[in-house]
């Protein structure tokens, strides 16, 4: 078996973000977004993170304030066909499932306007923001057993012969707390310039366990085995970084059109291994350098441009499109994966807002998501689906000052499908079929003085 199959089998696997965009960047940090997707050209308070020049529009001076909370839940599936798990010339398919969830996912927006400025802070899980779990493992965990096991018996013992357990879990955290200041230059422009410090906290903890069957256990003196146990592995390891991301916005108003801006830069992001501990049996721990103690892996959070307009068709109906790129292929990623994507990352996104009386507010969204993905970027710990989203709710206004969102956002994704003529490295073909589902509910209770 090759090295980097040792290495992927303990990746993590809470990478990918529960919530809507990018591969380590979460774009819904409000419920208005859940309830209309498209905030872009917003000039609310929940622009603080969404076009945050566009608050210098805001109509009255004075403090504005946001808290929301969100909970996220999504599963991942794996179905992997190949010939390897019987080792009898037949393909067979195992299902693998996990799951992913954060129940409570809190962030704050607030505003101080003052003539033409404003100062905008901002804090919330800017990246990943939950617990993943594969209880019953991962296609590369097998894949990896078989071919140990097969290597050190010279393949005198066959599938049918032992059993794999293995598991994992894997918790991801980018915390960002974001500042900056917005200016309105004239009656039909404003301008921003800010900052976003992410601080990543995060770590997995795995096992792996192969052992002969009770039918077969005699046969441990004659492989040179203590006991039944041919090959285990047992790993924990935290993870932590920080980097900086500065944030320019422009927003131009005109009569019933305004257009919003934002360009986020890298965040150069180096992820540490911290309090790792190892245990293997039959493994070497040169498989495993990867994650020892104090090794650095790049983790970059991408550039990211957002181009947004918002149209009053009436005085009570709006509308609003979105345009979203993130620059992943100039992002670094571990071993250069991010230079295997055949493009960045491209989302779409339109949303509509009715005030359907003085104290309520509905609205619905939409938001298509095209990663540019390929057959090299795909790992069963890491992978991503294309995929669109439908996002509605209310805004409730309880008079001028306070109001409140509600909001659910669902999103359905395109199986991606792995075949390979070598899988993980056996010279046996295989493939695996990638599947996700994912939902979103949120509210956030505005506030203004």
């Amino acid at each position: 078996m090759r090295k980097n199959l040792f290495i992927g089998a303990f990746a993590l696997i809470s990478c990918s973000p529960l919530y809507a965009g990018d591969y380590l960047t979460n774009t819904n940090q409000h419920a208005a977004f859940l309830r209309m997707a498209a905030r872009g050209a917003s000039i609310d308070i929940d622009g603080a993170y969404s076009n945050p020049a566009g608050l210098a529009f805001l109509q009255k001076d004075g403090f504005f304030l946001s808290l929301t909370g969100q909970s996220a839940y999504q599963t991942r599936e794996i179905h992997a066909t190949s010939p390897l798990w019987t080792m009898d010339g037949q393909n067979t398919t195992q299902y693998f499932k996990g799951t992913a969830s954060a129940p409570i996912i809190p962030s704050f927006h607030g505003a101080y306007k003052k003539d033409k400025w404003v100062v905008s802070a901002a804090f919330a899980i800017t990246g990943g923001g939950g617990k993943a779990s594969f209880s019953n493992g991962l296609p590369m965990f097998n894949a990896l057993a078989t071919g140990l096991i097969s290597q050190k018996t010279g393949g005198m013992v066959k599938p049918n012969m032992y059993r794999i357990n293995s598991a994992m879990d894997g918790k991801q955290y980018i915390y960002g707390f974001q500042l900056g200041a917005s200016y309105r230059i004239n009656d039909w422009v404003s301008v921003y310039a800010g900052g976003r410090m992410n601080y990543f906290t995060g770590g997995y903890e795995g096992f792996l366990n192969a052992s002969l069957t009770d039918d077969y256990k005699a046969m441990a003196p004659a492989l040179g085995l203590p006991d039944a146990t041919l090959a285990s592995i047992d790993l924990k390891c935290d993870q932590q970084g920080w980097g900086v991301t500065p944030i320019l916005g422009a927003d131009f108003k005109w009569n019933k059109l305004n257009i919003g801006l934002k360009y986020e830069f890298r965040a150069n992001l180096n992820i540490e291994n911290v309090n790792t501990e190892m245990e293997l049996f039959n493994v070497s721990d040169a498989y495993l350098a990867d994650y020892k103690e104090g090794v650095n892996t790049p983790s970059d959070i991408p550039a990211m441009l957002s181009v947004a307009a918002g149209y009053e068709i009436l005085p009570c109906l709006r509308a609003s499109v979105e345009y979203h790129f993130f620059d992943d292929k100039h992002a670094g990623m571990a071993a250069d994966r991010q230079k295997t994507l055949k493009h960045g990352t491209h989302e779409y996104l339109a949303g509509v807002e009715w005030d359907v009386m003085k104290y309520l507010t509905l609205s619905g969204g939409f938001q298509k998501t095209n990663y540019g993905l390929s057959d090299d970027f795909q790992t069963d710990a890491s992978f991503y689906c294309d995929s669109y989203s439908l996002g509605g709710g209310a805004r409730v206004h309880f008079n001028e000052s306070l109001s409140l969102d509600v909001a659910y956002f669902w999103t359905k994704y395109s199986d991606y499908t792995k075949a390979s003529t070598d899988y993980y490295g056996t010279k046996l073909a295989g493939t695996n079929v990638y599947g996700r589902t994912n939902k979103v509910f949120g509210v956030s209770l505005n506030y203004n003085f």
